[in-house]
């Protein structure tokens, strides 16, 4: 008997979806659980996996296609209709007693499949980063605990790379000229659609001022070894500019507000999206709770989002939301820009390049590592006054970064 092979329950943000590729093709055997395609949203790369073991009977969405919600894209036959294929052998870490953690944030995936065995995920021991439950925890738990049969689960040593779309030859214009047409995928439209949203709808201004990064600078290189060494992760210059961001939205709640209507909501927490660049486009990534978080907790999750965004792996809900947003352009030598507001929020920070210029100071002229900040908010709900003292603490709190530590 045939097996449907169906879309997943996309959130109700999601409307629809473009199978940008399928792993298998038809006469291929799977394994229940195994991914056998990907589909692009305007958020996220949502994976299909296979409901059962068996062979591919039918495809019948094939890559390109428009799909909604539980539409059926394809068959599997019965498993005894081909010879199966050997299940790569899953690369096991023998993890300590302190490298696991009980109760702790799962994957999206991990969550799916303890709903569907029926399993609890606060009661399974997370081996991935951050002590993150991950898919292969749930089927060792199941093992274990004697659950439903086990799940076949290949992981890969690497981090799996984005689904790629068929290249496009070259074609030749009316001028006879070579060109290439290149469909925009669903994540890039939807930036396109957002960011001509702010433009329209909100009345953006930016405001700069410089910082010297040469107390920052003298910091790490002063703790850099002693904080890897004891945290598990580098010191970067981002965790300074959050914690410097978090301090200036206390002050100037306005900036951490957003409009609703004809109401101003300001928001009591502080969730902090981090731009990601990603094969796919831009993402943008939200640090939850960041006031409550430590450096190394911050200098962690960016990391991870930074991985995870490479490999398509971000759920819906992490990129959900957010008061506030931070883009560095500097990673890649942008000396000075404008960013554009993520609506709904009010302001968004443009970190740049590190640059040494002659500075004065003192009545002398001194070398400094130099790097531009820029501001660009909404004045229907911030004004220039704000704007401006907020992102001279954020100076301040740089240039002196110990008052980060004795909020001051």
């Amino acid at each position: 008997m045939a097996t449907e092979i169906t879309v997943p329950t996309f959130p109700e943000s999601v409307s629809d979806g473009t199978i940008v590729a399928w792993r298998k093709k038809a006469g291929d055997s799977v394994s229940r659980g195994e991914i056998i395609a990907d589909i692009e949203t305007d958020k996220v790369v949502f994976e299909v996996p296979a409901p059962a073991d068996g062979v591919i009977a039918e495809i019948s969405a094939p890559a390109g296609t428009t799909v909604v919600s539980s539409q059926v894209i394809g068959k599997l036959g019965a498993a005894s209709a081909a010879k199966p294929a050997a299940a790569p052998a899953a690369k096991t870490e023998t993890k300590s007693a302190a490298a696991v953690q009980v109760g702790a944030p799962s994957m999206p995936a991990a969550r799916k499949l303890a709903a569907e065995q029926g399993a609890k995920t606060d009661e399974i021991a997370g081996s991935g980063r951050g002590g993150r439950v991950t898919r292969e925890d749930v089927v060792r738990h199941l093992d274990i605990t004697g659950g439903k049969p086990a799940i076949a689960v290949a992981k890969s040593a690497e981090v799996t790379p984005l689904p790629t779309r068929a290249p496009i030859a070259p074609s030749i214009s009316p001028e006879g000229r070579a060109e290439k047409r290149v469909p925009m995928t669903r994540l890039r439209a939807r930036i396109a659609e957002r960011l001509v949203e702010a433009q329209h709808t909100a009345a953006i201004l930016t405001t700069f001022n410089e910082v010297n990064m040469a107390p920052v600078m003298d910091l790490r290189k002063k703790y850099a070894d002693k904080f890897e060494k004891q945290e598990g992760t580098k010191l970067g210059f981002m965790s300074f500019f959050v914690k410097a961001a978090i301090e200036a939205l206390k002050r100037f709640p306005e900036v951490n507000a957003s409009i609703d209507g004809s109401d101003i909501v300001y928001h009591g927490f502080y969730d902090i999206g981090i731009a990601v660049g990603s094969p796919r486009g831009l993402v943008v990534p939200i640090l939850r709770d960041v006031d409550q978080q430590s450096m190394a907790d911050v200098e962690k999750n960016i990391k991870d989002f930074g991985e995870r965004a490479k490999s398509g792996k971000l759920a819906i809900e992490e990129m959900t939301g957010g008061t506030f947003t931070i883009t560095n352009g500097g990673i890649f030598g942008s000396l000075l820009s404008t960013p554009i507001l993520n609506p709904p929020q009010s302001a968004i920070l443009g970190m740049h390049k590190i640059q040494e210029r002659p500075m004065a100071e003192n009545g002398q002229v001194v070398i400094r590592p130099m790097m531009y900040l820029a501001l660009s908010y909404d004045h229907r709900i911030v004004d220039g006054r704000e704007a401006v003292q907020f992102l001279v603490t954020i100076k301040e709190m740089l240039e002196d970064p110990a008052r980060l530590v004795l909020g001051v």
